[in-house]
């Protein structure tokens, strides 16, 4: 059982790093972050470290609402910045 646990991780993580690493999106980029994160999460607690764990699992919605909160307030400036006619995208 541990095995298949364990490949899940794996793969869980793999998805995570090249969609996050393919994928133009910014919200796009975030939920494979949080995908990659599931995966470190269950390859964390298979090899015991439940305090570690304990950790990862409080501190990763609190860094997935920190990345969103950023992609909006980038978003704002860049829109600020058309309208000005600073930035010409």
């Amino acid at each position: 059982m541990e095995f298949v646990v364990s490949i899940i991780a794996i793969a869980l993580m793999l998805i995570g790093a090249f969609g996050v690493i393919l994928l133009k999106k910014p919200l796009d980029k975030v939920i494979m972050f949080s995908i990659m994160d599931a995966g470190f999460l269950l390859v964390v607690v298979l090899f015991r470290y439940l305090d570690v764990a304990m950790f990862v699992a409080l501190s990763d919605p609190l860094c997935t609402l920190i990345f969103i909160m950023a992609i909006v307030k980038i978003k704002e400036i860049r829109q600020r910045k058309v309208k000005s006619g600073e930035l010409h995208d």
